[in-house]
Order: structure tokens, then C-alpha cells, then sequence
């Protein structure tokens, strides 16, 4: 497989979670990574902090830079490109990790996380690509990840939780525009698992079931796989986890099972259902 080997990755929001692991599996192969976070001070419910992350990324093989940064003020998230070109020459990726989440009906959501949803979801990914593609216009094979669902645009997905539905569609049809504006030059595209992901802050949920959930590690080998390919052909793509997998030629998604040996999985906002895995042969 391709390498990251000392390409440079800005990744929103990645002090934890799967922003973290897509930084920890890039660290793997030599990589340089900023983390553009607004965690500077341990969270009082969630580990990690860009500092914490950055001494995990160094100790997996990587180059860390932590930036204080709220992808929601425009003078934040250019100083961090600046910050982030003055310490490694450039920037080859951004990864528009960084998200609201707010999934409460209709009478039931407070304006002001509304605007959250929308000055981080959609706002701050349009905000950190913009502030980046003039150095990433610059690179050899520049990337962007959103990590956004496919455009589905049936009712179902809209009831219940229209302010996240609207701006997590808002992260998407920025793909769509970016990868037909910048076609040929910059790869654009979006990846979604298909599961529940077990992140810290879904952890903190009482009612979800974490033996029904995989690892953020399924999505950090996606987008090594995604960050490594042509950037003039791979693009305006909405992958999904395994999927994805299949096509790179992996067969064993039992490895991200949160829970050994789980077969079933809840499947995440915007996704119909999980296939049941086939469990593990046991040799004689």
C-alpha cells in the first residue's frame, strides 16, 4: 500500500475519536499532522487534548503540530494554515473532521444549536477548504476528506433531526461542488461508516449499545486508502466503510469489532442497516 510518508495533514477537530485515528494511522507511516482543536484544557467527561494527541502521533512515528483553533472564526482557521505551513513547508490534506451533533426533533432544538450545527458543519468545512486549496494547489497529490454522509434525499432522513440532516448534507454537497470545481487538481470525497463508530462521546450515551458498534479504526484505514490514491481520478466519490474496504481488498471487518467476536451492528445516521458479518472459523 502507498504511503503518507511525510505529507502534511490538517485535520479539524482531531484532539480525539475519528479524527485522531485517521492522524494516528497516517503517524504510522511518517507523517506530518496538525490538530486544529479548540481542546486545549482536559475535557471534564472526554479524554484527549491536541497536546495529549500530539505526543500520541509523535510516539506512533509522526510530526505533530496542536493548534489551538474554532473552525467557526475565520481568522482562527487561517492562522492555523499559516501556523501549519511555516512549521512543514506546505499543506498536502485537509480532513474536515471537525462536526456539531444535535439530534433532537423539530420543537424540541434551541436555536442556538442550530447555529452551532451550521457555523461548524457547514460554515467552518467550507471555511477550512477555502483557507486551504491555495496551498494545497500547490501539492503533488492534494486531498480532501469530508466525513459526511451519501445525499439521500428521502423524508425519513430529515424527520426528527432536520438542523444535523441539513448541515451534515451541507458537508456533502460541498464535495460535489469542490470535486467539479477543482476537478483534475484536487481530490475531493466523502466518507461515512456504515455502523456506529465507538468514539468517546458516543461512549458517553447511556442507551447506545457498544457491543453493536466498531472501531474508528475501520475509517482511518479508509482514509489511508482514500489519501493515497490519484487525486485527479479519485474524487466527487461518497464511500462508505466497507465498501470501500471490499474494493481495497479487505475481507476481515470482524477486526473492528468494538466487542470481539460481534457480528451485528447498529448502523449509523443515514444508513439503512448492517449486513450480519459471517462469524470467525474456528480451526479443529
Amino acid at each position: 500500500m502507498a504511503s503518507l510518508a511525510g505529507k502534511t495533514l490538517f485535520i479539524s477537530g482531531g484532539s480525539r475519536g475519528i479524527g485522531k485515528a485517521i492522524a494516528l494511522r497516517a503517524a504510522n507511516d511518517g507523517a506530518n499532522i496538525v490538530i486544529a482543536a479548540k481542546t486545549a484544557e482536559p475535557h471534564p467527561k472526554l479524554p484527549g487534548t491536541i497536546y495529549t494527541a500530539a505526543k500520541e502521533i509523535e510516539a506512533a512515528g509522526g510530526k505533530a503540530l496542536p493548534v489551538l483553533c474554532d473552525i467557526r472564526f475565520e481568522d482562527q482557521v487561517v492562522s492555523a494554515m499559516e501556523q501549519a505551513v511555516a512549521q512543514f513547508g506546505g499543506i498536502d490534506i485537509l480532513i474536515n473532521n471537525a462536526s456539531a451533533v444535535n439530534v433532537t426533533p423539530t420543537l424540541e432544538t434551541p436555536m442556538k444549536r442550530v447555529d452551532l450545527m451550521f457555523s461548524v458543519n457547514v460554515r467552518g468545512t467550507f471555511l477550512c477548504s477555502q483557507a486551504a486549496l491555495p496551498h494545497l494547489l500547490k501539492a503533488k497529490n492534494p486531498h480532501i476528506l469530508m466525513l459526511s454522509p451519501p445525499l439521500d434525499m428521502r423524508p425519513k432522513w430529515f424527520a426528527d433531526k432536520l438542523p444535523y440532516t441539513i448541515s451534515k448534507y451541507g458537508m456533502s454537497m460541498c464535495v460535489l461542488g469542490l470535486a467539479e470545481e477543482f476537478k483534475g487538481k484536487v481530490g475531493v470525497n466523502a466518507l461515512w461508516p456504515r455502523s456506529a463508530i465507538a468514539t468517546d462521546a458516543l461512549k458517553m450515551i447511556p442507551q447506545v449499545d457498544l457491543t453493536k458498534t466498531r472501531k474508528p479504526e475501520i475509517l482511518s484505514d479508509c482514509a489511508h486508502w482514500i489519501l493515497t490514491q490519484d487525486a485527479r481520478t479519485c474524487s466527487g466519490n461518497f464511500f462508505i466503510d466497507d465498501e470501500l474496504l471490499a474494493k481495497a481488498g479487505v475481507t476481515d471487518l470482524l477486526q473492528y469489532s468494538e466487542v470481539p467476536g460481534t457480528t451485528r451492528f447498529d448502523a449509523d445516521f443515514f444508513i439503512d442497516e448492517v449486513p450480519e458479518l459471517p462469524r470467525a472459523r474456528v480451526s479443529a
